[in-house]
Formats: structure tokens, sequence, C-alpha cells
């Protein structure tokens, strides 16, 4: 009988198993001939559905429906029988092709039902799954041409490496198996790929430098600002080009010395010299992402350039088949990661490297052979600093990848790579201390005295123009109504909406610009992506980095004298004020720290340094705090568990639209009337508040029971209520939260 893998429901046309499985076996191959597994790669690709050669499932895809069959035991078994080193990871990932990486379980103790590998391999053919057999007439392989290149390299005893093998392996099947189905069913027709290369978008970047940086013809050629951006920029051009073997760079590039192009030239000569397959961008804030993604498609072309993160969307209607078919190439784009430039989130990428779900693994082996920049890796999660360090060493060592840790505040990781792994990581700017120097352009002052609510108040009345970032919502409301007999006052948290929040910072750079009085008082999301210049900042203490961050918003374009633009950082003398997390309390208590040894300058290289080597020993268990690493070495193969625990955001809220205008408005009407597309979820993103909804306290609750929001569905509330939504404060709630939380 003719054995078949697919069968198009609409169409009727048929795909012949043993097709299916060749397919998908030279396209993992050629997936994991990127970081030199190709055979491996062939030989799950030809077993991951050797259990469709039954007579149930063939019965089953031939009706079209019934009972499901377990087709993806058979392969594993066959697999754990050959007793050779890659058995077990090749086992794991064809048993979970569909349902994802599962736990090892305990040999011992496990049965068939058992949700675990274990418990899968206990599964008898003929008897708990179908007899397969049929599968020897037509799949042959031989085993001694399957030689791993990388399991003799990690060894038995490295357990983290082995499971990270496994997840990129898993990535490689995955992948293939959704390409090749796709395929068949889209009867041929392939709109993925067919971006640019490397090669065309580094001489388009080289182009603009040129044009741009490097032309001395331009009026502002000569300026000294500018000549030392170029010094950074040909640095990095240098050492991109530099065949030195290192795949472990450091950019430490003061703010306003353009590491955003620098960077990117360095990743682009970096992807041509060393032939890489592309460039990550991973950034913690969406309103840098957002930025940084423009520049990016303003340079290499839109098409180029993918994002993939929570408020991203490829899916909008198009005027033409052309518009179409290049929003549809995007959008597939973000399943596996197949274009020249991703820009997305830390969140997305860690997380995605330590989960086990397909969806969210598919995209793995195209990190490797990568350039992966870490824009402000001072932001690296702390709570999760060792796994995310440990995957950074498997990707650069093992994967072919090239890292490069790029911020103005370097978080000094350099000692925890030489410690645990030995191996160092190179700086691209050979004179951080000198282009701090120059770049330096404020002065940071700590307030000897805590300060009451009053005399902060006092001071931000005497200062025309100035901004105060403080670390809760409670304390930026409380400062505000304290400052309503003055003119010119804004307040900014994420109480107001996206839409909400872009309307305030208009009118704040508008006063700016016109020397009118302006006193803003925010959380910290003003600190980064946010385009303002004030003269002077007051900062509520807080980790060294969101102190610098804040400074930045001070004489942003260096037209005043850094003497005269003062950042002063305080502390709350009421405790009431203060942010009581855990998490702030140690990053306040590092900044302390190092006040004491280089309060003189406190933005210097050293400070920087002796802060997040404080931050690090101060706390050592946060660097973990799940103890990912501890059941990745406890346990056996623990996939499952693992990405359980790695979850970067945990806060427990729910969103709230705000019909904030007219546009809001008209998007309540269209969910309202059941509409849920893709596209209207994005442009409601825009109009939503996070509302806590924890198990003690839950405020979205109340506010429906008060009637002040509308459920509409488990995903969407609308805010009813017009007295609860403020034109200055936003919506008014009674919260005592800690800093805002960025996706």
């Amino acid at each position: 009988m003719e054995y078949l893998g697919h069968r198009n429901p609409d169409t009727g046309k048929e795909q012949t198993l043993l097709d299916h499985l060749q397919g998908v076996s030279e396209k993992a191959g050629e997936f994991a001939d990127a970081f030199g597994e190709r055979e491996h790669g062939r030989l799950v690709g030809l077993y991951h559905d050797i259990g469709k050669y039954s007579k149930e499932f063939q019965a089953y895809l031939r009706q079209g429906g019934g009972r499901k069959v377990d087709h993806s035991t058979a392969g594993a078994l066959e697999l754990m029988d050959m007793k050779s080193p890659l058995s077990v990871p090749a086992a794991f990932c064809v048993a979970g092709h569909h349902s994802g990486l599962m736990n090892g379980g305990n040999k011992k103790a496990d049965y068939e039902e058992s949700r675990s590998l274990w418990g899968r391999l206990c599964k008898k053919p003929g008897k708990e799954i179908p007899y397969y057999q049929a599968y020897r007439d037509e799949v042959t392989y031989v085993a001694s041409n399957y030689k791993s290149r990388l399991l003799p390299m990690i060894g038995r005893d490295d357990v983290f490496a082995g499971q990270f093998y496994t997840r990129m392996l898993f990535s490689c099947l995955v992948d293939a198996d959704f390409l090749d189905t796709e395929k068949f069913m889209q009867a041929g027709e392939n709109v993925r790929g067919d971006f640019d290369s490397i090669l065309e978008l580094k001489e388009r970047l080289d182009a603009y430098i040129s044009k741009n940086f490097l032309n001395e013809q331009n009026d502002r050629y000569g300026e000294p600002i500018n000549q030392h951006r170029r010094k950074i920029l040909r640095e990095c051009i240098a050492a991109g080009e530099a065949e030195d073997g290192s795949s472990l760079f450091s950019l430490t590039v003061p703010t306003g010395g353009g590491k955003t192009i620098a960077s990117l030239a360095f990743a682009l000569h970096r992807a041509v010299r060393m032939d890489k397959k592309r460039v990550i961008y991973v950034i913690p804030y969406m309103s840098i992402i957002e930025q940084n993604a423009k520049v990016f498609r303003d340079i290499l072309g839109d098409e180029n350039v993918i994002e993939h993160h929570c408020q991203v969307d490829y899916s909008q209607s198009a005027d033409n088949d052309e518009d179409y078919d290049k929003q549809l190439k995007n959008q597939l784009a973000t399943e596996n990661w197949d274009a020249p430039l991703i820009v997305t989130t830390n969140v997305q990428f860690f997380e995605s490297l330590f989960a086990n779900r397909t969806s969210k693994c598919r995209k793995l082996h195209n990190i490797a052979a990568s350039v992966i920049i870490f824009d402000e890796a001072q932001m690296l999660p702390i709570d999760y600093l060792r796994p995310c360090v440990a995957a950074i060493h498997e990707l650069t060592q093992h994967y072919g990848a090239t890292a490069v840790l790029c911020t103005a505040t370097q978080p000094s990781l350099n000692k925890i790579f030489q410690k645990v792994y030995t191996r160092g990581i190179k700086e691209i700017c050979r004179n951080v201390t000198e282009e701090y120097e120059f770049f330096k352009r404020t002065k940071v002052e700590l307030l000897p005295q805590k300060v009451t609510l009053s005399e902060m108040s006092e001071r931000l009345k005497d200062k025309q123009q100035v901004l105060c970032i403080v670390n809760t919502k409670r304390a930026a409301r409380e400062i505000f109504e304290a400052l309503q007999v003055v003119d010119g006052c804004f307040h900014l948290s994420t109480n107001l909406c996206p839409q909400h929040r872009k309307a305030v910072l208009a009118q704040i750079r508008q006063k700016l610009v016109a020397g009118e009085s302006c006193r803003v008082i925010s959380t910290s999301l003003i600190e980064a992506g946010v385009d303002v210049d004030f003269p002077c900042v007051y900062r509520e203490m807080a980790g060294l980095d969101s102190v610098i961050q804040a400074a930045g918003r001070c004489n942003r374009e260096g037209r005043r004298a850094k003497e005269d633009s003062l950042v002063y950082v305080f502390a709350w003398k009421d405790k009431a004020m203060a942010n009581s997390q855990r998490s702030m309390k140690v990053c306040q208590g590092a900044t302390e720290y190092v006040c004491e040894s280089h309060g003189d300058d406190l933005g210097s290289p050293l400070a920087i340094e002796a802060y997040f080597d404080f931050l690090h020993k101060l706390d050592g268990s946060e660097l973990d705090k799940e103890n990912i690493m501890g059941l990745i070495r406890d346990e056996f193969m623990p996939f499952a568990n693992v990405a359980e625990k790695f979850v970067m955001i945990d806060t427990p809220t729910r969103p709230v639209f705000i019909p904030y205008d007219e546009v809001g408005k008209e998007i309540e009407n269209q969910l309202r009337y059941g509409i849920r597309s893709r596209r209207l979820i994005r442009e409601a993103g825009k109009y939503m508040v996070n509302v806590y909804c924890g198990n003690d306290t839950c405020l979205f609750e109340k506010m429906a029971a008060a009637c002040k929001i509308d459920v509409l569905d488990d995903n969407v509330a609308v805010l009813v209520d017009e007295d609860s939504y403020s034109a200055t404060m936003g919506l008014m709630l009674n919260i005592e939260d800690g800093q805002d939380v960025f996706l």
C-alpha cells in the first residue's frame, strides 16, 4: 500500500509519507548544519513520523478524522534502540515534535501514562501504540553515517550544554516539519524568504555612513562631537572586519556616542567577514525597539527588518497583492526568524531559549551563526542572569554566534564569564574612559539628607524647567498633586495609556523648546528611548544604571556647561513614599555602596563596574531566582519544568481599554461588535492600561464589581466610568506598586 504523510482536505491532494520524511530530513539537516550537526538533523527528520506507517494512522488520515493516533512515540523508541550517544536528544526531539519537549522523568518510576520521555518509552508497539514496523520497507539508513560534532565536545557531565543542544536540534526538526507541511498544503506556493543578502545590507549601510558620517563636505563634519562619533564608528567597523576568532564582545558607548549606527556597522561587517546568516537585536524597552527599527528600515529597507514582540502585527489589510505578499512574508518571518535583521525583546529572546513549545522553539536554530546585539545590556534580567549568561556562552562557544553587550553602563559580566567559563569579553572601543570624559554633560550629586514630600515640592517649584523621576506611581501622583499651585506641571506613568503619554510628551517637548515653565513628574518610563532635554533632573535613589539613564535626560544636546547641568539623587524620609520591593532595595543598596567610593563621579566606567560587581555579590542567589541551573543539574532533562519557571515577567495584570480620544472610541465600537483582528488588537494596545489582578488584592475585579469597567470577554475590558480616568493622572486607582514593567 502507499503510505501517506498528509492529505489536503480542501483539494484532496496527497503527500506520500516517504516524501515528507525525506523532505523534513534534508531541511532539518540543512538547519543543523549551521552548528555542524547536519547528519543528526537528517536523522531526526527521517524518523520523526515513522509512527504514521501504522494501519490505524493511515485509516485516520484517509477518513479525514476520528480518533487521533500517537505517531510520535514510534520514532523515539527506534532511536533509543540504536543505543548511540545521539539517541537521547534525538528521542526527545521526535517524541515532542507536536506536543513540545517534555520532562525526562524517572526511568524506574514512570509508566505509560506519565507525561515524560521515560513514560512514553514504556509504550509497546501493538499495545499502547499501533504497530508501525512497515517503515522498514521504505526508510533506510546506515548508523555509522551519523556522527556528532558537538556531543563529544559537550561531554556527558555538562548537562546544561546537553539540554541546550537538544533544544537546538528540536528547533531544526519542528521548523523543517512546519515548512515541509506548509509547502505541501500551499501547493508549492511560497512567499517566505527572498530577503536581500547580508552583503547587500552591509553595502547599503556603508553608503549611508559614507554620505552622512564620513563626508568631509558635510557642514557638521568638523564638530568635535561628530569627530568622536566617527572615531567610535571606525573602531566598530575595524572590529567587525578583524579575523581574531573572538565571539564575545562588549561595546561601551556613552549616551550621545552614536551606538545605534556603530553597533549595526560592527554587526553587518562581522556578519559578512565571518559568514554569519543574520543580525539579531535584543532590546529591553518597546520605545527603543520602535526607534531603532525605524532607523534600520530607513537605511536597509523596510522589507529586510522584522520586529518580533507583543506590539507588532504584520497581518494588516493590504491595498494590493504586492503589499499583501510583503506583509505575509514578514508575518511568516516572525515564526522562525529567517530574515536578515530581527529586532526583538529580552523577554522573547531568552524565554524562547528556555522554552519547550514548538511555536517558541522554531526560531532557535536561526540564532546559530548570527550576530546578536544585546542593546542596553545592563537590563539583562538579574533574577535570571546566570541562565542567561549560560545561554550566551553556549551560543557563542558552540553554535557559531557572535554576541555584543552594548550599553553606556556595561554590566561587568566579564568576571562571570572568566570565573565560570574561563573566557573573557573583548571591548570594541579602546578608549572607554576617554570617550566618557568627552561625552560627559552633567554633574551628578547625592543629596546629603533625605527629603520630605514638602521639601521636594519646594525644590521643584524653584526650577522653571525640571524633571523628577521616582520609583512608584504613588510618589509621582503625590508630588504632582502638591505642585498644582504652579503652572506647567505634567505627570507621566503607566496609569496613562500609551496614546495619552504620547500626547503629553508632545506638550512637554513643545514647552522645553519654547523655554516655558515645564515641571515633569514621572516614573522610570521616561528614562529610555524618550528624547527630552532638561536643565535639571531629580532622580530618586535607584540602581546606578537607572541614575545614569536619568542623567541622559539632562543637557542631552550638550548646549549647557556640565557644571550647570545638575542631576540630584535623593531618598525619601517618609518610607511610605519609597518602593518596598526587594529588588529595588538591592539595587539601591549597591548604588549607595558606590556613592561611598565614587561619589565624586558616579557615571564613570569605574563606578559602573564597581556597582555591578557589588550588585552581583550582594545578592548572588538572585542571579538565578528560580534555580534554573540547579533544576537542570539535578533532574533528567526537565524541559517542561524549566519552561514553566523561566518567565521573566510574571506581574499579574489585566489590560483595561481606555477610549481616550476619537480614534479610541472608534476602536471601542469595533471591540463591542466582537471584532478581534490582530490589527485591531494591536491598535487597541495603544489605549490599554494594565491593572493589577493578584490573588490577594485584585483591583481589576474590584473595578468590575463597581461597574467601572465593562468586561467584554476574557481578553478585553473597557473603561465605562469617565470619572475614573483623569486628563492629567490617567486611570485613578489606589495603587502602591513599584517600578513600571516594560514588555
